[in-house]
Formats: C-alpha cells, structure tokens, sequence
C-alpha cells in the first residue's frame, strides 16, 4: 500500500500543471497578437518577461549548489567525478565543432546576405553591440573564481557555483560519517528550493506573455520579412543538427528515441520558447534528468558545465551570421577566411558565457577582433536576433539534454530501466515539488528508489 500513496498523489497535481502549460501556450499567442497590434505597447511589456526570467535565475545557483554537493558528497571515489568532467568536456568541444561545420556548409550553400543595403543607422547599431559585456578566455577563466565563497551565489555566476559546489561536494567525501549530517541538511534545503522554484513556475504564464509582445513588438513585421531567408535557414539547421546529429548519437549509444526524450522534456522546451532564454529552464532540466535516472555527480557537472561550453545553437548561429554579414557588406569571405574567424569566434563564446545576448555580444566581439570591416554589417540582424536567440536557446538545451543521457551512459551513471518506465510514462514527475522524495516523507528510507550517486544519500 506504501507503493500506491505517492502513485495517486502524483495525478491530481500533474492535472494542475496540465492546465498551467496550457495557460502558457495562450499566453504566447496572446503575446504575438498584442506584438502585431500594437507594437510599441507591446515593447514597454518587456519587463514582464525579464522579471520572470529573473524570478527562475535567483534560484539557479543554489539549485546547482544542492545537486553537486549531495551527488559527490555521496559518491565514494572522487576518480569518478573527474571521468565525468573530463569526458563532458571533450564531448563538449567536439560537438561545438561540428555545429560549426555544418552551420558553415548551410551558410555558404545558401549564402543569404547578397543584396542587402547596410545604411549608417545599421552600421551605428552594429558597432552599438561591441560595447557589450563579453569576456576574453583570460578574464573568463579567472572569473571561474569567486570574490568570497557567497558571492558566488550573490553574483548569480554558473561556473562560480560550480566550483564552489564541487569542493563542498570533495570536503564532505573526505569527511566521510562526519559529514552525513551536512549531507541531510543539504537535502532539506535542496526540497526547500524546489518547492520554491514549483511556485514561481505558477507566474509562467504572464512572464510568457510579456516575453514575446515585447520580441514580436520590437522585431516588427519588416525585418522578419527582409531576413526570412537567414531565420528559416538557421532554423532548419538547427533543426537538421538536433533531431540528425543528436538523434543519431543518442540512438546508436543509448538505444532511445529523442522524440521520447523531447515529450518527456516537452514542458522545458515550451518555456524556453515563451522566454527566449535557456536559462529558464536549467533548474526543471536538472530535477528531470535525476528524475529519469541519471545520477546526481552526472547531472549535477554535466548541466551547468554545459550551459556554458556546450552552446551548440550559438555555434551555428554564429557561423552562418558571420557569413551573412560578409556577404551583405559585399565582401564575401573564402573558405581560408572563413575557418580561422570561426575557430577564433569558438574560443571567444566562451568568454561570453552566461552573458545575456550572448551570441550576437560574441559575434560583435569577435568580428570587431578578428575582422573589423564587418562589424557595421551587425546592425542588419540585431532586428531579429531576439527571434533567433529562441532557435539558439532550443538548440543549446537540446544538446545539454542529449549530452546528459550519453555521458550518464558512458560512465554507466544512469538506471536504464528507470529511463524505460520514465520515458513510457509509468513514473510521471513531480510537477509540485520537482523532487522524487518531496511527497513521500512518511515512505522509510529504504523504500525510495535509489538512483546513481544517490544509493549512499538515500540509505544515511
């Protein structure tokens, strides 16, 4: 009977969130139409959406903070979490490279940017985003270090976090017995932050509304039309790249299918499409994933570590922009061209990571270094690039979600048969409290599924 308390608990709440989603995808249409209708209200909408993006962001560190400490702090051999890092990286880099080839072969069969006229109000917005927040890899690599030991939690910094995180994770591994009290704590806390984070996703609805006025209000029906053929081609390449390349990858290592991973992460994908931003859905991808059977270490390194290496969308993005503009400003690049600047712009989206806007801050940067003549030519797609931020952000979380599955796989971190009944529906999540020992308190210890790193957490 134990079995069946949390079994029908699950089902009334999950009935709750149906109709928040559903709420979520009117909002968006809603937003597109006051976009079209009145622009200009449309545009003073956009604090809406931000705040609500920010609202998901505040929880983000602790949330990054709570999984790394209880996945390693419950792992027994440190080797293991340094496999795992080592191969997200390689991994990591590997893919951002073939984004950018195959951005690079759509780009130059397609080539849309001829005929474009590039004015000087386009050439003033265009040197207007070199004056963004990017970082060289120097100042991104130091920046990895925190001020104090909070402030990597007060200054919202993803990898700051991670590092903390991970010697928190080590210190309590060595500790040992000792540190099982701390590793409790960590847990309640962590509960704590979700349920949080269950709230706020209540307010989803109108951030998505605000969210997307203020894009279709700012873009205007115009630069949609001039720059079709440059959105659709980098849509369907990122389209090609994830359902080809990731889907290849996930079906010939793990066996899975990725439509069943994408419906299963259906509710991200929407949310990430209603905001534009990744990021909204960073904390829902690591409660997921740990949810489907990867295990805390996996999760907790793979997820953050990729929201700043593994940009795949933004590969592509900047590689077919990139030759967007050179073709625009009369001065197409050759292939000898091409490759230097794109390798140069690989090592530089690192430096920008966790910057808002990223891609167009990197591209911006990284033409005004390595080929000044073409930063006027940016300015024709700061129009429309909020429209392929949304193509970039998809892609990107697409990746980290693949990228989490195969390295769980590889270093035989993930329940396999927990992924089966997970994917099949048979162990729906926990919209409530994003957790899968957050409603069942009165269950003993024993009783709650293990997963992966959390054996050792879950028998203390």
């Amino acid at each position: 009977m134990a079995a069946s308390t949390p079994e029908t608990a699950p089902t009334a709440k999950r009935d709750r969130t149906h109709y928040l989603y559903i709420a979520v995808i009117v909002a968006v249409a809603l937003g597109i139409a006051v976009g079209m209708i009145a622009p200009d209200f449309a545009v003073e909408l956009k604090p809406i959406g931000t705040g609500f993006v920010n609202l998901i962001k505040m929880m983000i560190s602790p949330i990054i903070f709570c999984t790394i400490v209880l996945g390693i702090g419950s792992v027994r051999k440190a080797a293991k979490v340094g496999a795992v890092g080592g191969i997200a990286l390689g991994y990591f880099t590997i893919m951002s490279l073939v984004a950018l080839g195959i951005g690079l072969v759509v780009g130059n069969i397609l080539d849309p940017g001829t005929g474009l006229a590039v004015t000087d109000a386009v050439k003033d917005a265009g040197h207007a985003q070199v004056d963004a927040e990017a970082k060289d890899t120097t100042e991104f690599l130091l920046g990895i270090i925190p001020t104090t030991f909070v402030s990597a939690f007060t200054e919202g910094e993803v990898l700051q976090t991670l590092l903390i995180a991970l010697l928190a994770g080590f210190a309590l591994q060595a500790m040992g017995n000792a540190g099982q009290p701390v590793l409790r704590g960590v847990e309640h806390i962590q509960r704590l932050v979700f349920r949080i984070l269950g709230m706020i996703m209540w307010a989803a609805p109108v951030g998505a509304f605000g969210a997307m006025a203020a894009v279709v209000g700012s873009a205007g029906v115009d630069a949609l039309k001039d720059l079709a053929l440059l959105m659709v081609g980098f849509y369907i390449t990122c389209v090609l790249f994830v359902f080809i390349v990731l889907g290849a990858l996930l079906r010939i290592f793990t066996g899975l299918n990725i439509l069943k991973l994408f419906k299963y992460l259906g509710r991200e994908f929407l949310l990430i499409l209603s905001t534009s931003s990744s990021e909204s859905a960073l904390p829902r991808l690591i409660a997921k994933m740990e949810h489907m059977g990867v295990s805390k270490p996996v999760v907790g390194i793979t997820v953050p570590t990729g929201y700043s290496f593994n940009l795949d969308g933004t590969m592509i993005y900047m590689t077919m922009a990139s030759l967007f503009i050179a073709d625009a400003m009369g001065t197409p690049m050759s292939i000898g061209e091409q490759i230097p600047l794109l390798l140069f712009l690989f090592v530089a989206s690192k430096g920008a990571a966790g910057v808002t806007g990223a891609g167009l801050a990197t591209l911006a940067g990284g033409l005004q270094s390595h080929k000044p003549a073409l930063v006027d030519g940016i300015g024709l797609i700061v129009g429309i690039d909020r429209f392929m931020s949304e193509a970039r952000a998809l892609t990107n979380f697409a990746g980290n979600a693949v990228a989490t599955v195969l390295i769980g796989t590889w270093t035989k971190e993930i329940d396999r048969e927990r992924v089966d009944e997970v994917l099949a529906g048979h162990l729906p999540f926990d919209e409530k409290t994003l957790l899968d020992t957050g409603h069942d308190e009165d269950i003993p210890a024993d009783d709650i599924p293990e997963q992966g790193g959390d054996k050792a957490l879950a028998k203390a």
